[in-house]
């Protein structure tokens, strides 16, 4: 089973729904903060998502609750660059229990974790996109009920190919 995402859609069997991307397009990541969505075939590594806005989750992936003190290092300086983390913590992050509701939920996927490669780019998502689906940083971002709908139909065996 792929996830296909190509030409801002999002493609899974028979379902296809927009989505936004990287705000400079679908190529070979270069660096951290390139804004590119990196080109490749991906595993689905976890699922991060807010109890207290998001109820009745249902998925065959591990559901991992954001609280609020987790991030996502995005510091090549860190030894924990692109990974998960508690704050306060002394390296560069991104906050993942905001305001916004963009991270309700989060599907994380697995580009440049096996091995973590420093400056490679880091927290490539697949999270809930703004109401007028402006690009992202790199992630991958669609509405909030066709991510429900796709997390009931995915597993540990889903592949997502970014072309």
């Amino acid at each position: 089973m792929h996830i296909i995402i190509k030409n801002k859609y999002l493609i899974f069997d028979d379902y296809r729904v927009k989505c936004a991307i990287g705000k400079r397009g679908i190529k070979i990541k270069k660096k951290e903060g390139d804004l590119i969505t990196p080109k490749g075939t991906y595993n689905l590594s976890k699922l991060l998502y807010r109890k207290d806005r998001v109820k009745n989750l249902k998925s065959r992936l591990k559901k991992i609750i954001i609280n609020k003190n987790m991030g996502w290092c995005d510091d090549p300086r860190s030894k924990d660059y692109n990974k998960l983390i508690k704050i306060p913590f002394k390296y560069s992050y991104e906050k993942l229990y905001i305001k916004e509701n963009i991270y309700d939920i989060i599907l994380v996927l697995n580009y440049n974790m096996q091995p973590v490669k420093k400056n490679k780019g880091s927290a490539i998502f697949i999270h809930i996109a703004k109401k007028n689906f402006n690009s992202t940083k790199g992630c991958v971002a669609i509405k909030k009920n066709e991510l429900r709908i796709i997390l009931k139909m995915v597993n540990t065996g889903t592949k997502v190919k970014i072309i």
